[in-house]
């Protein structure tokens, strides 16, 4: 069976394998969760792990509906578990089960049990569950497909084409990152109306059915807002006035309770301001990311996307993916689109559909020019001339050779 192998997260699963923790695999819905763990389930099976050994559970299969209570969840395992062996439990969308933290630290604690669990939101993973489970569990956040997975991908799916990295690019924004939608062969009716679907019930399931809300135009018309707005600062307060003086009245509140139901469903993801100079967080505006570009397109149709800030919402996606906490980089007289930090320290990331216009080139390195610390900066363009390091330490590169680079 042909797959896209998604060697990041998989390798993360070997690596804690058979290890006494939890893991926690959470992601939008259809972003590849499922196929996922089946990958793990066939390296299992090649590495020494017979079938008795694994058990999998997938909520949204009708066959498992009657183990949505903790009790019948836990009751329906136990005696499925091998006493000489370890025991490899997979509970795939696990949010449908009423109050599943009992049962998952029943099993946890059992011996010979190793304990993956998914979900299709962020609060799944909030509240009662995170308490009890401190310190018991890693989690693996996941994306759809990188542009370095897509075009993958697209050697599976259309090997006879052959592709220029740029029509690759184009093809991984217009048919969007989701994984099933290269099965569709390009063809626009068909992934429109998957994309739909996979819209429509990730607002009306993990949004409106979750904070009960009745108004759900006014939801869709702050979702149109904010998508319109990707890489744009916005506080509650603006989008509330902004739609509020084009007669749609919404009072703050009510945004923020949208786009906290927003990014908990992870179709949205919130960058927060760093203040470079006084290196410390800000909490007022904040800049919206799409977890895929498809999705904008389909909402608002293609024609009237910024590309720049289409790229930077591709750049801050692959940045996430990286392993990085990123923030917006805010200074007195300027900013830097992206500020990263991870294990290995702090970069700071420019992003820019082209810099060949000169004055574009210098504006875009004025907000460096102004950093006096000596951390990498990295400027990244759909240019194909112009790469190099700089005078001052900048690195030009070309985004598509960035975003293919593991």
């Amino acid at each position: 069976m042909d797959r896209i192998n998604r060697l990041e997260y998989l390798n993360k699963l070997i690596n804690s394998k058979d290890k006494q923790i939890i893991k926690v695999v959470s992601g939008v819905r259809r972003c590849g969760k499922s196929t996922l763990m089946e990958i793990y389930r066939d390296w299992l099976l090649e590495n020494n792990v017979c079938k008795e050994q694994i058990i999998y559970i997938n909520f949204e299969d009708i066959d498992f509906e009657k183990l949505k209570d903790y009790r019948l969840l836990y009751e329906y395992i136990k005696p499925l578990l091998l006493t000489d062996r370890m025991n490899y439990i997979f509970l795939d969308e696990i949010q449908h089960v009423s109050q599943f933290e009992k049962a998952v630290d029943s099993l946890f604690i059992m011996k010979n049990t190793d304990l993956y669990i998914t979900g299709s939101n962020a609060w799944f993973m909030s509240g009662e569950l995170a308490t009890l489970l401190t310190g018991r569990y890693i989690e693996i956040k996941m994306l759809p497909l990188s542009f370095a997975e897509f075009c993958e991908g697209l050697s599976i799916y259309k090997p006879d084409k052959n592709f220029s990295k740029p029509e690759k690019y184009a093809l991984y924004l217009n048919e969007s990152s989701f994984p099933y939608t290269l099965q569709l062969n390009g063809q626009q009716n068909y992934i429109r109306e998957y994309l739909a679907g996979l819209f429509n019930s990730i607002m009306l399931n993990d949004i409106v059915a979750r904070l009960k809300i009745s108004d759900v135009m006014m939801l869709e018309s702050v979702i149109r807002f904010v998508f319109h707005n990707n890489g744009s600062l916005l506080s509650t307060t603006k989008i509330a006035n902004t739609m509020t003086s084009e007669g749609r009245k919404i009072d703050q509140k009510t945004v923020e309770k949208y786009l906290k139901g927003l990014t908990d469903s992870l179709m949205v993801y919130q960058a927060k301001r760093y203040n470079i100079k006084g290196k410390q967080h800000l909490s007022t505006l904040e800049k919206y990311y799409i977890t895929d570009i498809g999705l904008r397109h389909f909402l608002l149709g293609a024609g009237n996307a910024d590309y720049g800030h289409i790229l930077e919402n591709v750049i801050y996606l692959e940045l996430l993916r990286r392993g990085n906490d990123v923030f917006v980089g805010h200074m007195t007289d300027g900013e830097v689109d992206f500020v990263t930090q991870n294990a290995g320290g702090i970069k700071y990331y420019q992003v820019a559909a082209t810099v060949l216009d000169q004055n574009t080139l210098q504006r875009e390195l004025a907000s460096f020019n102004k950093i006096k610390d000596h951390h990498p900066k990295i400027l990244l363009t759909l240019d194909e001339i112009g790469t190099g390091t700089n005078k001052n330490g900048i690195q030009q590169l070309n985004a598509l050779d960035w975003l293919l680079t593991i």
